[in-house]
């Protein structure tokens, strides 16, 4: 009988070392996922830096031509800084590297922004996907912020700004006071998806191509917004710097761009391309500045159906 109980008592531990041996585990990936970091909102453009090879004379011509003002917030840095969607919104002038003197620069789309709620735990969760984000910093504005390169090799960074202690208004003779969209090269629409949309969680608003059934240009809104970016799909290696500079671009929206372009006539430019209504049905017009990096001047909403495909988000607001 004793040997019977000690037998009983050896089973009843053996579940219960068994019962453990999955309990364990289990509670570990559990409270392994809670702390697993989230992917914080990302809400629009914050800001898009452009270079320039003349920064006095492109200060002058964003100015003259856009009507844009130098007042970024309490900015004091060394770069030109553009407001133009009070509070948050701006243009940002960098000088180029010495190196474009040979050529290496092939885009002058230096840097695109986006803004986010949370910076710190938007660094975690970047960290925690393999990325490698650079450390964050604060400018004298008390906007903080952190950059990482998106796979093929594109500036990104991610910006928390404070609320402004008073008010700013755009100023009356800017063409436009609404950044609405960046658009740069790529060559592996994969890769950048499992950035943009996988991780980031950017959704799609549209894409077509010059042909009905092709794509050379990919859209993809901001997950908690309704700022885009677009991909400029099936660029030949070896484009000029012409080429690069009508795809590597922002654009600007307005209510009619018809206006936009009379106002741009009286404000000294005199030649641009369109308006006309593209492929994606709505009527726009293309502007350079003076390295030939395009300035896109867009209505808000589509004029017709565009061609390929339907959007399939909301559009943006003045």
């Amino acid at each position: 009988m004793q040997h019977l109980f000690s037998v009983t008592r050896s089973l009843k531990y053996a579940v219960m070392f068994l019962a453990l041996c999955f309990v364990l585990p289990s509670a570990t990936l559990a409270s392994h996922s809670q702390e697993q970091p989230k992917r914080q909102r990302i809400t629009g453009i914050d800001h898009v830096s452009i270079y320039v090879s003349n920064v006095h004379k492109s200060r002058k011509f964003y100015s003259d031509v856009f009507g844009l003002t130098v007042s970024c917030p309490q900015y004091t840095g060394s770069e030109t800084c553009f407001l133009v969607r009070p509070p948050y919104q701006r243009l940002v002038l960098k000088s180029a590297p010495l190196q474009t003197k040979n050529g290496v620069l092939k885009n002058w789309l230096a840097e695109i922004a986006f803004s986010t709620d949370n910076l710190t735990e938007m660094r975690r969760y970047l960290l925690a996907h393999g990325l490698v984000p650079g450390a964050i910093h604060r400018d004298a504005d008390g906007a903080r912020y952190f950059r990482v390169r998106d796979p093929e090799e594109n500036s990104i960074a991610f910006v928390h700004r404070p609320s402004p202690k008073i008010g700013y208004a755009a100023a009356r003779k800017q063409i436009s006071s609404h950044l609405i969209h960046a658009g740069f090269v790529v060559k592996d629409m994969s890769a950048e998806n499992r950035f943009y949309v996988d991780l980031l969680g950017f959704r799609l608003y549209w894409y077509g191509g010059f042909k009905d059934d092709g794509t050379d240009w990919y859209e993809l809104q901001v997950p908690d917004g309704s700022d885009w970016i677009e991909y400029m799909l099936n660029i030949p290696a070896n484009a000029d710097h012409k080429e690069l500079g009508v795809q590597n671009h922002f654009s600007l929206g307005v209510k009619d761009v018809h206006a936009a372009a009379s106002q741009l006539r009286l404000n000294g430019l005199k030649t641009f391309d369109g308006p006309e209504v593209g492929r994606d049905g709505k009527d726009s017009l293309d502007a350079y500045d003076l390295d030939g990096t395009r300035v896109e001047i867009m209505e808000f909403t589509p004029a017709q159906k565009p061609c390929c495909h339907p959007y399939s988000a909301d559009h943006p607001k003045p």
